[in-house]
């Protein structure tokens, strides 16, 4: 049992932060109110003249996946000799040991979603995981949180001599496997339970189930205007849920993304437009779409950036028009509903998880120290 005492309270629940007293047990806040009783705890901390947070998430990256490769070894973020992988499960391939995980935690960025890249047009799933542990089963926020799929040139780029060599192309792939998972769907279900007249079992189309009945969404990998549009396209033709990330040209359609209504994650900002469909990457982008009435997350796409920099890309997007709060909350809450475990983190509340990071000043200015960071209630950084 760990009580916090004095801290600045900025909670997530409200704009307004406030000065109180968070006690934690098992791993979990028991209680968040002022002048709480510490008897009982086991460890007192007083952040008398701190800030308190909830733990950072971010909502898009490829950490324990895609880690300090060298060549060939380290690279398993993405199946290059298929480009249609929805059996394809990130648990299977995280690495725990991955530094990227210790230096996300010693940043105050406590949860992640990682999970497959970007060359396939279909990935597999991506998991919420925190980001201490040895094994990741231990680490398992939720899994599955989404399937990935990818539009526009990378696809183009790693499967030009082995099928794919349009957007079309990648479109029609997508739209394929979805209709044969349909399919295998319906035979599954008109079987009833009769094993002799089930289809043949295909991993592939019963990896996909989960998306046509909407217990996860398709997780798209979109830069460009014209392929945001396309997946959602393909997603109200299945009548399947859909998470847009990226998002790069979203401040150039913004009146149209916003009838949508679906979560956007946009990012990573803080890199040379490396490719034809980065040209108009702005840091305004988060800003545009949050002041539109949109959902935004801010992520890093890690490593593409450094995870321990996800609050300073935020940071970034207020200098660069973002109102602050929806900053803070574009990498704490808004990534929690992204990834479908806002009951679990992304806010500072009872019964939720202890995951919670102190700092001596405003996460989103670069002078900023953190000071401790707590997961699952536990101490894993104190400067």
């Amino acid at each position: 049992m760990i009580c916090i005492k004095n801290g600045l309270l900025h909670t997530m629940e409200e704009e307004t932060p406030w000065v109180g007293d968070i006690l934690t047990d098992n791993g979990k806040i028991i209680k968040i109110q002022e002048n709480i009783e510490a008897g009982e705890a086991d460890q007192v901390i007083d952040a008398s003249g701190l800030h308190v947070y909830p733990g950072f998430v971010e909502a898009h990256c490829h950490i324990g996946l895609d880690g300090y490769a060298v060549g060939y070894e380290g690279h398993d973020y993405c199946e290059l000799n298929d480009y249609s992988t929805p059996q394809l499960r990130a648990i299977d391939g995280i690495n725990p040991m991955d530094e990227c995980f210790l230096h996300a935690a010693k940043a105050g960025v406590t949860c992640v979603g990682t999970g497959p890249g970007s060359a396939d047009a279909l990935g597999g799933t991506f998991v919420a995981v925190k980001t201490w542990g040895k094994r990741v089963e231990s680490m398992i926020v939720k899994d599955p949180v989404a399937m990935k799929c990818a539009f526009g040139e990378n696809p183009k780029n790693c499967y030009q001599t082995k099928g794919i060599t349009s957007r079309m192309t990648t479109a029609a792939v997508i739209r394929q496997a979805l209709f044969k998972a349909k399919q295998y769907k319906e035979k599954l279900e008109a079987a009833g339970g009769d094993p002799l007249k089930k289809p043949e079992f295909d991993l592939k189309s019963q990896s996909l189930i989960p998306v046509l009945e909407r217990t996860i969404p398709l997780k798209a990998h979109a830069h460009q205007a014209n392929d945001i549009f396309t997946a959602l396209r393909i997603a109200r033709e299945f009548h399947v849920d859909i998470t847009l990330e990226h998002v790069t040209e979203g401040h150039l359609i913004a009146d149209e993304l916003i009838k949508e209504h679906v979560p956007m994650a946009v990012g990573p900002t803080l890199t040379h437009a490396t490719k034809f469909e980065l040209q108009n990457k702005s840091f305004t982008t988060p800003g545009i779409l949050s002041k539109a009435g949109g959902q935004v997350s801010i992520i890093t796409d890690a490593p593409v950036i450094p995870i321990e920099y996800l609050p300073l890309c935020a940071g970034l997007a207020a200098k660069a028009g973002m109102e602050p709060y929806e900053a803070l909350k574009a990498i704490t809450i808004n990534p929690a509903k992204h990834l479908g475990i806002a009951d679990r983190v992304g806010s500072l509340a009872q019964g939720k998880d202890a995951d919670i990071v102190i700092t001596d000043g405003n996460p989103l200015s670069v002078e900023t120290q953190v000071k401790y960071v707590f997961i699952n209630g536990d101490l894993i950084h104190r400067a």
